[in-house]
């Protein structure tokens, strides 16, 4: 009887947490799709955020933590009588004069760089509002990936220069490949000592099973039109003149990889440089691939303390399916984190 009463205890705290998720699944459901209803009219966002505000800020609560009452008082003081000065200028001006600005981009790429989507936004509306004398700063952080897909990043980056806005480029951790493809197009180029930076040459793998498939007698049937509609296959029995073509095709994407870098760095020792190595930013200079070393919180604040400096990000709404799973699997595997704490051993 004992035993019989302890299953079913047991069975019934089994069941009441089951419940417990699937009810907390269906509550995230709804919030979830009331949430995508309500966005429903828009693809993204863009957001200006004023990073010399926001340093401003932070240099007042610090003054205020560090300094005595009266070195305070007298900071504040000179801060207004600096806020006057600057009013009065302004009132004496017979134009509207815009200060030169700078606008800051945060690019992390992966892959396929699917984050050009985003950058195109921010680009765009960069170019929309720039006066003359503003600059853009573009923190670009990549190990590369898809030619055509970096190639558009870089186009993307060149706009700005079309429209004469004078680009920095700031990597703080890496640059390679496609990720050099984009630094490159910049007037300015700022790497960290130990960024990673180069890596100029194309790379591609094709895994193949055909011999596998033969093992276990399974045939594989390719049909093109085309001598070299496909060079090399994952499943087929690949041919030295396929594999040729596949090579040739390679360094034809290697030339047009050199002669997009000379474009833009003409002074480029590309026979040194354009082998496929990587260099580490304290390198980088001596060769010529970037400019100056520094990381890019140091441009920034140095530029901030005469400019307005001002982020743009341009976030990407979520689709639906992305909120529910998203949201779906946060909710699941809290919950059943917390009945498995519940069920641990206690001393």
């Amino acid at each position: 009887m004992e035993h019989i009463l302890e299953f079913l205890y047991e069975y019934g705290l089994f069941f009441a947490k089951a419940i417990t998720v699937v009810l907390s699944i269906i509550a995230v459901v709804i919030v979830v799709l009331a949430s995508a209803i309500k966005q429903k009219g828009g693809k993204g966002e863009l957001r200006l955020t004023n990073i010399s505000e926001e340093l401003e800020e932070l240099q007042h609560d610090l003054k205020e933590e560090l300094y005595t009452k009266q070195q305070f008082k007298a900071y504040e003081k000179q801060l207004k009588a600096d806020e006057k000065a600057k009013e009065k200028a302004l009132k004496e001006q017979e134009e509207l004069v815009i200060e030169p600005r700078v606008f800051v981009i945060d690019f992390k790429g992966s892959i396929d760089a699917n984050e050009v989507s985003s950058l195109r936004e921010e680009i765009t509306a960069i170019i929309a509002i720039a006066e003359p004398g503003d600059e853009a700063i573009v923190n670009v952080e990549s190990g590369g990936g898809m030619v055509h897909a970096y190639g558009l990043a870089s186009s993307q980056l060149d706009r700005l220069r079309q429209a004469n806005v004078h680009l920095t480029i700031c990597v703080d951790k890496v640059a390679a490949s496609g990720g050099y493809m984009m630094a490159c197009v910049a007037n300015k180029v700022y790497a960290a000592p130990f960024a990673i930076v180069g890596s100029i040459g194309v790379v591609a793998q094709v895994p193949n099973f055909n011999k596998l498939l033969k093992k276990h007698d399974i045939d594989y049937e390719q049909h093109t039109a085309g001598d070299f509609k496909r060079t090399l296959t994952v499943f087929g029995e690949n041919t030295d003149e396929g594999r040729e073509k596949f090579q040739e095709e390679l360094e034809e994407t290697h030339e047009l990889f050199k002669g997009f870098i000379a474009q833009y760095r003409p002074d480029l020792d590309l026979a040194k440089v354009a082998t496929g190595e990587h260099w580490y930013g304290q390198q980088a200079i001596e060769l010529g691939l970037i400019d100056a070393i520094s990381t890019s919180d140091d441009v920034i604040m140095n530029l901030a303390k005469e400019r307005t400096v001002i982020k743009v990000s341009y976030q990407l709404k979520k689709k639906f399916a992305d909120k529910l799973a998203h949201a779906a699997s946060l909710s699941v595997n809290s919950i059943f984190n917390k009945m498995a704490e519940k069920n641990q051993p206690m001393s």
